[in-house]
């Protein structure tokens, strides 16, 4: 029973290996090939699909920089680090208001790029 034990630990062990490519490259582009992309200037951006986000916060500065967080942390989420900064993308829109006497509602919509360039000035 213990050797069967060690036996499917070990298996388990070299299954998680042979995904970790797969994984690195999820972490690098996610499912952004699904998209089309195109340049602009130094980026590499998705040609025509968007992303949002939203967020709320006592002013109008804190509830856009939630909608930002929000907007970047759903990008890396599905398409991997390299396309969710916000700074990055492109066809920017931002609406906030005034929801209530004390709060601030805003959402960002624009479109995911990431860098073109990487180490060494080599393009992708």
């Amino acid at each position: 029973m213990k050797r069967l034990c060690l036996l499917a630990a070990g298996a388990a062990v070299l299954i998680g290996l042979a995904a970790t490519p797969a994984l690195v490259q999820a972490q690098e582009t996610g499912i952004a090939s699904i998209h089309s992309w195109v340049n602009v200037g130094r980026k590499t951006c998705m040609a025509s699909h968007t992303h949002d986000g939203t967020g709320t916060g006592k002013t109008k500065k804190d509830a856009e920089r939630a909608a930002i967080q929000n907007w970047e942390s759903f990008t890396i989420w599905e398409y991997g680090p390299p396309w969710g900064r916000y700074s990055e993308s492109v066809s920017k829109a931002v609406n906030c208001e005034k929801t209530t006497t004390s709060e601030f509602s805003c959402h960002v919509n624009s479109r995911p790029c990431k860098s073109a360039v990487v180490a060494k000035g080599r393009k992708r």
